[in-house]
């Protein structure tokens, strides 16, 4: 769990004005949370020993409310988990800053999803981190709209998206 933080620590870097350690600490606990997730799944890359980047995930339980407050509001049985089975959520992907533009999170997100038999992945995103929309985009994601934050949540708001499975031929 401290070489993950490490990672996340790294890949966001130092923002002005914020105060790192509550962003890592709350990392961890989501973190920490999901290993006893359903059909959990981390996949990591490594240069040598250090842990350059990982990717993890679970199924979506149909009482988790995943997406509670979406707007627009979705079609009707769009939050149907069908016993929860139906939906993956990539609930992280992160590389460390020297190692970001070398396609090795875009590797590590192709090889978490390639292995799911969910029929459906989502994520969610910062709202106003265009750059990284348009690469999930680019990636085969759908923006189906915007949730509220939970208590505790870095944002108070995100970008929610959503991709068909399987992935074929990296899309």
């Amino acid at each position: 769990m401290d070489e993950l933080c490490e990672v996340y620590a790294d890949a966001y870097g130092q923002v002005p004005g914020e105060d790192a350690t509550v962003k890592v600490d709350a990392f961890r606990g989501r973190a920490s949370a999901a290993l006893g997730a359903r059909n959990y799944e981390l996949v990591f890359a490594r240069a040598g020993d250090e842990l350059v980047g990982f990717v993890f995930g679970y199924s979506l339980r149909q009482d988790r409310d995943w997406f509670a407050g979406l707007q627009p509001a979705p079609e009707e049985g769009f939050t149907d988990e069908r016993g929860g089975e139906r939906t993956v959520v990539l609930a992280e992907i992160e590389v460390r800053k020297a190692w970001q533009g070398r396609g090795i999170g875009r590797g590590l997100h192709d090889s978490f999803l390639r292995g799911r038999r969910e029929e459906r992945a989502t994520l969610t995103a910062n709202p106003v981190a265009t750059a990284t929309h348009a690469l999930y985009e680019g990636w085969g994601w759908q923006r189906v709209g915007s949730i509220p934050g939970r208590p505790g949540a870095y944002y108070r708001e995100y970008a929610m998206f959503v991709r068909p499975l399987p992935l074929l031929d990296g899309r």
